[in-house]
């Protein structure tokens, strides 16, 4: 029996929607992929806890850490306690250094399992920010904790180095000394301001290719300590352009310096990728990706395509997820994350939706009708009865019943 429910429109108007019976997508197991692919994963509120939830964070943390398990059961590792998680949207420092200890812990008991965890400088209060100094210490506080749990870091893009530095010399001063004392290899990160407005003129400059040229030359001086970048820019003409840059040398096997392609609008061709260089690193994209918290399955099934050569099958199973991807990371582009729990809620992976800060309110029910479209079209409704259900239980609550 085929599945409808009535679905607002654009127009005002209720219209019967029929799902399309399409088989769920589901990965083979077992394939090893050819790209290294991190998702951001979010957390699951605990909507139970007596808080005050625009003013304090609570996690339900057995829902959270299965999350993680269901990601490292794809193949795919989880980039931890990144905005996707509301980093410094809702979820505070220490609630994240909790979150990549319980994450480390979990990864132990998952052979193969990628963790890669956010270092930050999200604990100092910007107004009290007066130097550069403040923001090196502000990472290496972080830093410290992170590396004392034996984890890898993301050196995540800092709001109070935005703030503070002058020129791209402050820049090179902070990542020099980060990157001289890390441990590891990392990853570097370059959020956008359509992500967050702060974050504007990162790497000294407005203009996004002298930006580029400081992150490269700050790259270049330290290959070995520099596993890759992960650039969130939504246009993919500067990620080939700096892919295509990256040392061909370092990284953490010595092999090149990897782009980790953030670009939840064009992550498809990217990761596919041109083939175009004297490396295997320039000619396409590993992947760090919001939108891989909301289509993992697909993801995982694409990229074992692709590591067996199928790139055909690649587009046709990722392709689809395209069109979802642009819906939810639609501007106001930060309030991408409330689309990723919600589908959370919809596959049935947490048993609300409900989120930390009570950002479940950041989208209108016309968003989430049509998100419910998308999933569908994409075979990303992981149990269709449910979805339903969940979906119904979301209009009822806005005065629409069947």
């Amino acid at each position: 029996m085929s599945l409808t429910l009535s679905l607002p429109t654009t127009a005002g108007q209720l219209q019967t929607y029929k799902l399309s019976g399409a088989t769920p997508i589901q990965p083979t197991p077992g394939v090893k992929f050819n790209r290294i692919a991190y998702s951001a994963a979010h957390v699951v509120a605990d909507p139970r806890a007596a808080i005050d939830p625009w003013l304090q964070c609570a996690v339900d943390w057995d829902a959270t850490i299965a999350y993680r398990r269901r990601l490292w059961s794809l193949g795919l590792g989880v980039a931890e306690a990144m905005d996707t998680a509301q980093r410094g949207m809702g979820l505070d420092w220490p609630t994240s250094l909790e979150l990549i200890r319980r994450s480390l812990d979990a990864a132990k008991d998952m052979p193969g399992a990628l963790v890669a965890s956010g270092c930050g400088t999200d604990h100092l209060v910007l107004d009290e920010v007066k130097s550069v100094d403040d923001v090196i210490h502000g990472y290496e506080e972080q830093m410290a904790a992170i590396e004392k749990l034996g984890g890898k870091l993301i050196v995540m893009a800092s709001r109070a180095l935005a703030r503070v530095a002058k020129s791209p010399a402050d820049y090179e001063r902070v990542y020099d000394r980060i990157l001289t004392q890390a441990r590891q290899p990392v990853v570097l990160h370059w959020l956008g301001d359509v992500f967050d407005p702060a974050l504007t003129g990162y790497w000294g400059s407005r203009d996004l290719d002298r930006a580029m040229d400081t992150a490269l030359g700050i790259i270049a001086a330290h290959a070995d300590k520099v596993d890759g970048i992960k650039i969130s820019l939504l246009d993919k003409d500067k990620e080939i352009a700096m892919r295509r840059r990256l040392p061909a040398t370092g990284g953490t096997d010595g092999r090149g310096v990897r782009m980790y392609t953030g670009d939840d609008f064009n992550y498809a061709e990217l990761i596919a990728g041109d083939g175009t260089g004297t490396a295997s690193v320039h000619g396409q994209s590993d992947a760090l990706l919001g939108i891989f918290d909301a289509i993992a399955p697909a993801a995982s099934a694409a990229l074992g395509e692709l590591a067996q050569g199928n790139t055909a099958r690649f587009h046709t199973i990722l392709g689809p997820t395209v069109p979802l991807s642009r819906h939810i990371f639609a501007a106001p582009t930060r309030f991408y994350k409330t689309g990723v729990v919600f589908m959370a809620w919809l596959n049935g992976h947490q048993s609300h939706f409900t989120m930390v800060g009570g950002q479940q309110s950041t989208r209108s029910l016309l968003h989430f009708a049509e998100l419910f479209r998308l999933a569908d079209a994409a075979g990303l409704l992981e149990q269709p009865d449910l979805a339903v259900r969940r979906m119904k239980t979301l209009l009822a609550l806005h005065g629409i019943e069947d």
